[in-house]
């Protein structure tokens, strides 16, 4: 019967290993490649940028009983002449539509129409207009946040690892997980907006987190790895991500789960839709980083290790130890079959003659 416990004791004690170290150059090309086409999205394809980013006019219908989307978008398609506006629920009453800049005049009419197909007040829907600046100011900030944030990541790590090639791995796996998330935004046509933005920053945090957890276990396996000749550093670094592979599903599935509650009952079920942008790229950012801190960081980080020239004259030590070590248990083997073939001269049946004499008590006097 399955059991999760038996297959975490096995991978931990080493009766089973999964060879992820070992396969790391397969793991590091496909994250090329998939970073490749995402930045290919972004030569060719024009991003689904929200209302902050684009500027446009924002009507809010509060009080309403009726929260279909479909009156909102009959007006905007007869009035405001806009072929994709946005509507999102704002809680069980509001209603939120979002289009291109309008003039005084139409904005003016699409307000009186959203009310007459409410059935509302026309005090009771607003509008505003907001300005493309403010979406562009939160995005210089951001990015401006992020490459401060990899810095002084990157000075912590190589100073708590003792270890750039580590540093080096964990913003490997932050650029993945980065470039991949907006990637799969951009191809997909999901909207940006200043709310994705935060939830790709937050994701930088969790990626990091389950990066260090996964560092942290390589680290202790492979501290005094050159005072020993039985297994070589990626031998090593592969036991201790077998060690934490268990442990690191957990998190991320503990993680994922009130994401994914958020998303899909929250979001799709109950209509919550302004929790959407936030959801949806955290749900793809932490599937994302949960890969990329087992398959992109510590096998970049071993890759990076393996040119240390005390590391490759250990494995390459390792290595001929046990080919001499095989080679012995091989002529051994070849000694013991060239005993096999000497001549066996068959001897006779001995009979009673065999077996022990019994010995003669001694009288007593």
């Amino acid at each position: 019967m399955f059991s999760m416990y038996k297959v975490g004791n096995d991978l931990y004690t080493g009766r089973s290993s999964v060879n992820i170290i070992g396969r790391r150059k397969i793991w590091l090309l496909l994250a090329l490649v998939l970073m490749v086409i995402s930045l290919l999205a972004f030569a060719v394809k024009s991003p689904n940028t929200g209302i902050e980013f684009r500027g446009g006019s924002q009507f809010t219908v509060s009080g309403t009983a009726n929260t279909s989307h479909q009156p909102a978008y009959d007006v905007i398609k007869t009035v405001g002449k806009d072929d994709a506006p946005r509507v999102a629920n704002l809680g069980s009453s509001s209603i939120r539509v979002q289009t291109v800049k309008l003039d005084d005049r139409q904005t003016q009419e699409v307000r009186e129409a959203l009310a007459s197909a409410y059935q509302v007040q026309a005090t009771d829907v607003t509008s505003t207009f907001v300005g493309p600046s403010w979406g562009a100011d939160i995005l210089s900030k951001a990015i401006r946040a992020m490459i401060i944030f990899m810095v002084l990541i990157s000075l912590v790590l190589t100073i708590y690892f003792r270890s750039w090639a580590i540093a080096v791995g964990a913003n490997g796996a932050l650029v993945h997980d980065f470039i991949i998330t907006l990637g799969v935004y951009w191809w997909a046509g999901f909207e940006i907006t200043p709310a994705t933005v935060i939830g790709l920053l937050t994701i930088m945090g969790y990626s990091l987190y389950d990066t260090v957890v996964v560092f942290d276990k390589v680290r202790e396996n492979t501290e005094n790895i050159t005072s020993q000749y039985r297994y070589t550093y990626e031998e090593t670094a592969n036991q201790a991500m077998n060690q934490s592979l268990i442990r690191s599903l957990n998190t991320s599935i503990t993680g994922l789960l009130p994401v994914s509650a958020i998303l899909f009952i929250g979001v799709y079920i109950l209509g919550a839709d302004t929790l959407r942008d936030l959801a949806l790229v955290m749900f793809v950012g932490m599937l994302l980083s949960t890969l990329s801190s087992l398959i992109i960081a510590a096998p970049l980080a071993v890759f990076l290790a393996m040119r240390n020239p005390k590391i490759r004259e250990h494995t390459d030590e390792v290595l001929r130890r046990r080919a001499q070590l095989l080679n012995e248990g091989q002529q051994e083997e070849s000694d013991q079959a060239t005993l096999g073939q000497v001549e066996v001269i068959a001897g006779g049946h001995r009979g009673h003659r065999a077996q022990p004499k019994r010995q003669k008590k001694r009288k007593k006097r």
